[in-house]
């Protein structure tokens, strides 16, 4: 028989468990949802958060399918401080994953936009999440590094001189980030992702986007022209691992944050040959040839081999789940399923 005693300690302890759950429900802004990471970064969120405390940002395209379906989206004009200080208002929103980007090679094509984007829209988040009292998760990347930084075992702290417009704005962003923290207190935290692969976003001009590519190519077409030149070595993740980050880097324990922003992270190191290899040990018959980007080669050659992400290891426990054999299988498959179906 259960006594009285221990029946309130039960519920006491239920109520307990409910009351810190609440406490750490968040109302949460995506900027740049429909994007590469952010599409599916909302959907995660929204499923541990709830579909109603994950309002999407958008900014001219719509958002479709389970995206637009499933929580509220509202158009967010990063560019815009009172536009988003508007909807942080609205909503009530205490955290904030500020995506909204324009990616490497789009940026040296239109180097003005990319720091518009990249630098005036974070600056406007920062100044209404100091105002609002938010939290702030900003993506930097290996884009942050240059020529004169070590490509091997690149170290979290490092020489940062970046050749390209958007590298400079993600320097810029990190060193923003820092400031915004020390000065004002603002909860900032991020970490500098590699090439991101996904089997549900398409690619949208990244230097690291042939990654990406190679896959949905050699399911069509057994055939892939690869605008990176054999030998070149980058970091890459998988999109689940990269969500994954995210969003246990935001949770994490402030007290054991000693960097905070601009963690290193990393799950693979991998030039072309080595993935199309990979490919071939489920499609023998997949074919690449190469014709070098000039452009994309030049930045891919300033970016690291490999970077030592021991600091955010150690720090907030990061740990990916997707090497390269795991990721082309399940690649393949989910690419592989939806061909059947044509549901590109």
């Amino acid at each position: 028989m259960i006594s009285k005693q221990t029946t309130k300690c039960f519920i006491f302890g239920a109520l307990k468990s409910l009351t810190i759950k609440y406490f750490i429900m968040k109302n949460i802004l995506v900027t740049g949802s429909v994007g590469q990471i952010g599409s599916e970064l909302t959907l995660e969120l929204r499923k541990r958060y709830g579909n109603e405390n994950v309002v999407a940002g958008i900014r001219k395209t719509q958002p479709s399918g389970e995206l637009k379906e499933s929580g509220p989206y509202v158009v967010v004009d990063a560019t815009d401080i009172k536009n988003v200080s508007e909807v942080v208002k609205e909503y009530k929103i205490d955290t904030i994953y500020h995506l909204a980007a324009i990616l490497s090679a789009v940026a040296e094509n239109n180097p003005q936009a990319g720091w518009n984007v990249g630098v005036n829209a974070l600056y406007n988040v920062l100044e209404v999440a100091r105002e609002f009292n938010c939290s702030v998760f900003f993506p930097s990347s290996i884009g942050a590094f240059g020529p004169s930084t070590p490509l091997d075992n690149t170290p979290q702290d490092t020489i940062q001189r970046p050749t390209t417009m958007y590298g400079v704005t993600k320097v810029t962003g990190e060193l923003l980030c820092d400031y915004y923290f020390k000065r004002f207190g603002v909860d900032t935290r991020g970490v500098r992702y590699p090439g991101i692969i996904s089997n549900v976003t398409l690619p949208g001009g990244g230097t690291t986007d042939y990654a990406v590519e190679i896959y949905y190519e050699a399911i069509k077409n057994k055939k892939f022209v690869c605008p990176l030149a054999k030998g070149t070595f980058l970091d890459m993740m998988y999109m689940p691992d990269s969500i994954r980050a995210a969003i246990d880097l935001m949770e994490a324990d402030p007290s054991k944050l000693k960097h905070r922003n601009a963690f290193n992270i990393t799950a693979m190191s991998f030039d072309p040959e080595i993935v199309a290899d990979e490919i071939k040990k489920h499609i023998p018959d997949f074919v690449m040839e190469y014709d070098v980007e000039p452009v994309k080669q030049a930045i891919a050659e300033t970016w690291p081999n490999k970077m030592d992400d021991s600091a955010a290891r150690e720090e907030w426990g990061w740990k990916p789940k997707f090497d390269l054999e795991a990721m082309t299988i399940d690649m393949l498959k989910a690419i592989g399923d939806r061909y059947k179906g044509n549901s590109w």
